[in-house]
């Protein structure tokens, strides 16, 4: 997307305008929310406001308080997220609730998302009831994706349909609400800014099952992350679901016994449960799951039919990019 490097700019000085704004008092509410800002990232939700909303010809200006909308909202339920997880760092840097407390964390995170509807009113769009109605949908949509993460820490096994449906909520809805705000305020069809909040889907289940299979199978020096973290630390991903339900007896307990958070575990736990991984194929079948849904967002964007399919490319090369690492 870099092409859209202007888009970008123009997002980072309307944030850093609304942050210049913030109260001072009360000390630490509103210092927390510019602090967690200032952490940086990819901004790559609002930049899918913004660059949805260009490609069916619209205002940017228009679409930029949505855009601020999105990326305020998406670092509220980071603020709170890292408060469940016990998360000492974000972005290598402290969290909310290591770096003051986690009654600020929570007071800070809750003030921030009622700045998302104050920025969101401020959009110019005859169509801001249906922008407020898709929030409330996507902000519930990934408060249930969150308890049902925390669910599944619990509970027995679950099945793929489940963990699906929970990485979906956790992650996908709030890049296809991105793309599809983008597009409602630049007066798309209808048919065809469901098509692209479908496209967002579909990415964001890309981008998710590719973490799980980057955990296991990338190297740290392309993922930056430590190899085999989740297997580490118990974490039961599709991996293990796929591996778990296709096991025989013998095997299954063996898993169950790796997967044992009070079980002293020997050096070698990644290469074993990788090799049980592999015995069972859930890295083909995990392969597979990402090239459909690859193509299921690649047949959403070819079906939007107001727009030329050159102005399409930096769409379809995006969700390219997150599969091109799994060959």
């Amino acid at each position: 997307m870099e092409n859209y490097l202007h888009i970008f700019n123009a997002f980072e000085d309307y944030l850093k305008d609304f942050q210049k704004k913030l109260p001072s008092k009360p000390a630490y509410l509103y210092e927390s929310q510019s602090y967690i800002l200032d952490l940086g990232g990819k901004r790559l939700r609002p930049l899918l406001v913004l660059i949805a909303n260009d490609l069916f010809q619209g205002n940017q200006r228009k679409a930029l308080p949505a855009a601020l909308c999105i990326e305020l909202f998406h670092n509220f339920s980071l603020m709170h997220d890292d408060i469940m997880d016990e998360a000492p760092l974000r972005r290598k840097q402290p969290t909310v609730h290591t770096k003051w407390n986690i009654h600020t964390a929570i007071l800070g995170g809750d003030a921030m998302l009622v700045k998302c509807y104050e920025s969101l009113l401020l959009t110019d769009s005859d169509k801001k009831e249906e922008l407020i109605q898709l929030f409330n949908k996507t902000a519930l949509e990934v408060c249930e994706g969150q308890q049902l993460d925390m669910n599944f820490e619990d509970e027995g096994l679950i099945s793929i349909e489940d963990y699906l449906e929970m990485i979906k909520l956790k992650t996908a809805v709030l890049l296809g609400c991105s793309l599809k705000m983008g597009a409602i305020i630049a007066n798309a069809d209808s048919n065809d800014a469901e098509r692209i909040y479908q496209f967002g889907i579909h990415a964001g289940l890309v981008f998710q099952l590719q973490d799980d299979y980057l955990d296991t199978y990338g190297e740290t020096v392309n993922t930056g992350k430590q190899k085999g973290g989740d297997i580490l630390a118990c974490k039961k991903t599709i991996l293990f679901i796929d591996t778990y339900i296709q096991a025989d007896e013998s095997d299954k307990i063996k898993l169950l016994e790796f997967f044992d958070k009070k079980v002293q575990h020997p050096s070698d736990k990644i290469e074993q449960v990788t090799a049980l991984f592999h015995k069972y194929k859930a890295d083909e079948h995990l392969k597979a799951k990402i090239n459909f849904h690859h193509d299921k967002a690649v047949e959403a964007m070819h079906a939007i039919t107001s727009i030329a399919e050159n102005k399409k490319t930096v769409f379809l090369e995006f969700v390219e990019s997150l599969t091109q690492r799994i060959a």
